[in-house]
């Protein structure tokens, strides 16, 4: 039987006299105990875990030590925060004396509930990075060579000609030191341009993949930090050091394909070893004229056109002790940029992909179908004769007579390995990726084929998936198999331009559109604990804001593009995410420090729009790209430009207000509020007909943007709305929105209550969309909406469906006063020939879960609560429904209204049943 409550005193009833808590989830600046946190005010955020109902937190004390000892006896010999009446369990930013660079600090939290219990939980630390330049203990960046300064380009513009051609060097270092005593600890410090791999002792340190991440060089350049300590051995040590161009350098070079021409410099790196040995004394190894260098055995990478290896360049043992350099030259130091610690996920190796399919195609060559589209790279396991050469051609598609074909994503772009001979030798780039499904092999013969031309033997090839580290925190599954086959297809997308950027495409660009930051964050944060990326992309802007305030559509700006005028720098529905962006992090996370440490650049980009509005309305960019016009896809076609350009221009300034109103700039907040309204009335004054209820053309995008950034008089949003959904229905239940407008149509028709509409238009493959794109073979995410073989088959944009599996079908939102999930609205869309749905969040509070299905006459949903959180649900029933939770748990009836009972829970897990 359901038992009822007050609603008055609900949240704070104590209903178990021996709950039990945990705390668990610690992290320091969103990562689990970090080494080379870059500034002095770490935030620190918790979790609590507990099987009773309704914990909430009345209290917490954080104690900081530089020792084990002290904090195992609940000393804080650094910081204690003393008890601190507070529910939140995150954000907390660290207030005591100023950390120190390298140390090691150790933490824990005891929290105090509403049912008087307290727990401790288990230790967690960090280690600090380097704050100050003197820190680097006078490390050197070093080179094997420089670019002249006539060559240095940190801002190619597309399409001008090659001062010149030729390929660099790509170079190793080498440096033999000696460790005397026991070693207590090792940290190295390391910054490679554009990215590095280190060894020590002839093992690589890490596992990262193209580190540090990637930034605008001509700013700052990132560091990474490891504990190096296992590593270490008492006697003579040494380090090795690999450099990749990444995009600090991509090489001219005839015949590869590279889609900008970057040239910040050649390949340098600074580094420091920091030992510390048992009887507290200490030593420093760094990076300095005195290291040895020589050329690699890659004798060709490029970002963009792929990499070559040599087998019989390699230097056996150059990255051991003992190894004879006195051949190699001494290393060359140069300038290098200012350093910052990388804050984001390091990028990694994730899933193996094994062939699905070997196929001989013309010139006896073969075909390895993986089976999945994903960035990534190879891995090559072949055997035969000295200097014998293989070549690897990746793709997304096929020709006809199905051979590989790079048409759509750049090239030519390849990986070629020769071999040394001697056995089966196992290769894969170090530098470079790309996007592919399909690899083509030239030069060699697959195992188990038949082998009579003295070619090497292929005994495996595998595609590597990489993508930033970013922990994932969600998942769906429902009744509905194109929803299920939908949400993997968004997925890929969103994992394979997950790198250091959130990049368009994992091959022919790579590079960081920033319209997908603001209409694709909701689907990505769902899915993945990305927020360090995201607030690295704020910096990536800032880095790229231009002096009059313009934030180009690309950050990291590597190229400037000329084609149509500025139409690709300066469009407001990209700029902007340097306005959305740190307050959807506030929304998401709590996280207020993004909005204080970018206000100034939100200034500065608002002021510039004012100075490009006429009356009001700003028409310059690309408006709603790749919409579905009677042209081929690109810029707007159905909706005119200033719709989209003025819609979110006013976004921008509301949003503005609320940020100013926040953090107390009153001043601020009533300048932009003024704004706002005379853009308000500039909008509708130019593109509503107040006959017709249409706004411009009437098309989806127009329409529904006008809805969703409150555009809209309220006595004429349910005529637009409808006028949407008439659009809708008068093509056939379609789609014909675009890269900006899409998102805005899913979410006005969802807050409608219309996710009716979504779902008829999203279940068919009949017509361009997610649907048509799986129908033609698609297994990640394609630029257009009708997978079209000339553009991208891997691409982030269009994704905005993955947002309303979470908060429609799951039902996982937030209240409109709810930050980082702390007030939850469940409010799940029960639609079309769903049966069930099954959707969890790992929330910055904890894990949000639900879980339904329709089965007659009857609805049931198991819903998850976390700990220190409240809900609203609305379940899908009437006054002369029956409702009952059958695990006997108390909840609140609030009302009816819509066709849903509206019930208030705390935490716990439930299950709800209407009759």
């Amino acid at each position: 039987m359901s038992k009822f409550i007050i609603f008055s005193g609900f949240w704070l009833i104590s209903f178990a006299l021996n709950a039990k808590i945990r705390i668990v989830e610690l992290t320091c600046d969103y990562r689990t105990n970090p080494i080379g946190i870059g500034h002095l005010q770490p935030v620190l955020n918790w979790k609590i875990s507990s099987s009773q109902y309704n914990i909430i937190q009345t209290a917490y004390q954080i104690l900081v030590a530089d020792n084990l000892r002290d904090l195992k006896q609940d000393k804080g010999n650094i910081w204690d925060s003393k008890k601190v009446s507070s529910s939140a369990s995150i954000q907390h930013a660290y207030a005591g004396p100023q950390l120190i660079s390298g140390k090691i600090y150790y933490w824990k939290v005891k929290v105090w509930d509403n049912q008087h219990t307290t727990a401790w939980s288990a230790i967690a630390d960090w280690r600090m990075g380097l704050l100050h330049t003197s820190d680097w203990k006078g490390a050197k960046w070093i080179a094997y060579e420089k670019l002249a300064d006539s060559n240095i380009n940190v801002l190619p513009t597309d399409g001008k000609k090659d001062k010149f051609n030729a390929n660099n060097i790509l170079p190793i270092f080498r440096k033999s030191f000696k460790v005397d005593k026991q070693v207590k600890n090792a940290v190295a410090y390391i910054s490679g341009l554009g990215q590095f791999e280190m060894h020590i002792n002839g093992q690589k340190t890490g596992d990262h993949f193209l580190s540090p991440g990637w930034t605008k060089y001509d700013k700052e350049a990132l560091y990474v930090a490891f504990d190096v300590t296992s590593q270490l051995k008492k006697g003579e040590n040494a380090i090795g050091v690999l450099l990749g161009n990444g995009f600090y350098y991509v090489p001219p070079v005839k015949g590869r394909y590279r889609k900008l021409k970057s040239a910040f410099g050649y390949p340098k790196m600074i580094c420091r070893i920091h030992i510390t040995y048992a009887d507290g004394s200490s030593t420093d190894v760094v990076s300095n004229p005195s290291w040895k260098t020589a050329p690699s055995a890659i004798t060709f990478s490029s970002i963009y056109g792929g990499e070559d290896y040599n087998a019989n360049l390699e230097q056996q043992g150059w990255d051991e002790p003992g190894f004879k350099d006195d051949k190699w030259k001494l290393a060359l130091s140069v300038d290098g940029p200012a350093l910052k610690a990388q804050r984001e996920e390091p990028v990694k190796v994730f899933e193996h992909f094994s062939p699905k399919q070997v196929n001989a195609v013309a010139d006896g060559q073969w075909v390895y179908d993986l089976g999945q589209n994903a960035s990534g790279i190879i891995e090559l396991k072949v055997s035969g004769k000295k200097g014998d050469t293989v070549r690897i051609i990746p793709a997304e598609l096929l020709k006809s007579d199905g051979s590989v074909t790079q048409k759509n994503i750049g090239g030519p772009s390849y990986f070629t390995y020769i071999l040394k001979g001697g056995g089966t030798e196992t290769w894969s780039p170090r530098f470079t990726y790309t996007g592919f499904r399909y690899l083509q092999v030239k030069g060699a013969v697959p195992s188990g084929k038949a082998h009579t031309s003295g070619q090497p033997l292929i005994t495996s090839l595998k595609g590597l998936h990489i993508r930033n580290a970013a922990a994932k925190v969600g998942s769906f599954s429902s009744s509905n198999t194109l929803f299920n086959k939908t949400y993997d297809l968004i997925d890929w997308a969103i994992k394979s331009n997950m790198v250091s950027v959130f990049t368009d495409c994992p091959h022919r660009e790579k590079l960081g559109w920033l319209e997908e930051l603001h209409l694709m964050g909701s689907s990505v944060r769902y899915n993945y604990n990305a927020a360090p990326l995201f607030k690295k992309a704020l910096q990536d802007m800032k880095n790229s804001q231009l002096e009059n305030g313009l934030i180009p559509e690309i950050a990291p700006e590597y190229v400037k593009f000329e084609w149509g005028g500025d139409m690709f720098r300066d469009s407001p529905e990209w700029g902007s995410s340097g306005i959305l962006m740190p307050w959807y992090l506030y929304q998401w996370y709590g996280d207020q420090q993004a909005i204080t440490d970018n206000y100034a650049m939100m200034q500065r980009y608002i002021d510039y729009l004012g100075t490009k509005a006429q009356h009001h309305i700003l028409s310059q960019g690309l408006g709603d790209w790749y919409d579905l016009g009677p042209h081929p896809p690109g810029v707007s076609q159905l909706t005119p430009m200033g719709v989209t350009g003025t819609a979110i221009y006013y976004y921008d300034l509301i949003i503005l207000n609320k940020m100013a109103t926040l953090t107390g700039k009153k001043a601020d907040a009533l300048k932009y509020a003024q704004l706002a309204k005379a853009v308000r009335e500039a909008f509708n004054k130019q593109f509503f007909n107040t006959q017709t209820k249409q706004y411009a053309t009437g098309s989806q995008a127009a329409n529904a943007m006008a809805v969703y950034m409150g555009l809209v008089e309220e006595k004429d949003k349910a005529a637009v709305i409808d006028n949407l959904v008439k659009d809708i229905r008068a093509h056939q239940n379609s789609l014909t929105a675009g890269d900006i407008g899409y998102r805005y149509v899913l979410r006005v028709l969802e807050d409608a209550g219309r996710s009716d509409v979504i779902f008829d238009m999203n279940s068919r493959s009949d017509v361009p969309g997610y649907g048509m794109q799986i129908e033609k073979g698609a297994t990640a995410l394609t630029e257009s909406w009708a997978a079209l073989p000339t553009v991208s088959n891997n691409h982030f944009m269009l994704g905005h469906l993955m947002e309303w599996f979470y908060s429609g079908v799951g039902g996982i939102g937030q209240q409109d006063d709810g930050i980082a999930f702390s007030k939850i609205r469940i409010y799940p869309q029960v639609t079309g020939d769903l049966s069930f749905a099954k959707t969890s969040y790992n929330s910055p509070y904890g894990l949000i879960a639900t879980d339904w299905k329709k089965t007659g006459q009857s609805f049931e949903m198991e819903i998850d609560i976390p700990a220190n959180t409240t809900a609203i649900l609305y379940l899908p029933a009437g006054v002369s429904h029956k409702i009952e939770e059958e695990s006997g748990a108390e909840f609140q009836k609030i009302g009816y209204a819509s066709g849903r009972a509206k019930i208030g829970i705390g935490s716990g897990h439930y299950k709800f049943k209407v009759n």
